[in-house]
């Protein structure tokens, strides 16, 4: 009777666990995905913008928000993800895990550069700022390829949320 009384507790104490950690991964992925699509709004639209000011604006608030929320909740989603792929008991090459990991990574290889990109982009609008000078071509062209990274990454978010609800056989 005390072991089975003990073996309730054990797996409520499992299954308190199990949901924090999945609160935590779903609640991780939503940051990352907001934060995401917010940061590439913000960055986009200052695009559109002559005004210096409102760009650096722009291109210091997206690093800061990539620093303290997307990079945080980039390295709590595969972490929390171990953990609930070990607590449910998921074979790891079950193919939406591995198409998980292939996709996470990929996002992963276009997210790198862009916070790169991002944080250079903030340096050449300050020196054009403190100079009082034009941005220079290297501004633009960076701006392309930091839009072009952003693509990939949200659509292969996009196929990440489906993959974590449905989970395809």
């Amino acid at each position: 009777m005390l072991d089975s009384f003990l073996i309730k507790i054990l797996n409520a104490a499992i299954m308190d666990w199990y949901f924090y950690i999945k609160t935590l991964h779903i609640l991780s992925a939503t940051i990352l995905f907001g934060t995401g699509i917010g940061i590439a709004f913000f960055m986009f639209r200052s695009a559109f913008s002559q005004n210096t000011h409102e760009k650096f604006y722009a291109a210091r608030t997206t690093v800061l928000a990539d620093y303290f929320f997307t990079f945080p909740a980039a390295i709590i989603q595969p972490v929390s993800g171990v953990v609930l792929i070990m607590m449910v008991g998921y074979n790891w090459t079950d193919y939406w895990l591995v198409a998980t990991y292939i996709i996470y990574f990929v996002a992963a290889l276009c997210w790198l550069p862009v916070v790169w990109i991002q944080v250079q982009l903030k340096n050449m609008l300050a020196e054009a700022l403190e100079n009082e000078s034009a941005l220079p071509v290297r501004y633009y062209k960076l701006f392309k390829v930091w839009f072009l990274l952003g693509g990939p990454a949200f659509v292969g978010l996009i196929v990440l949320f489906y993959l974590m609800v449905a989970k395809p056989t």
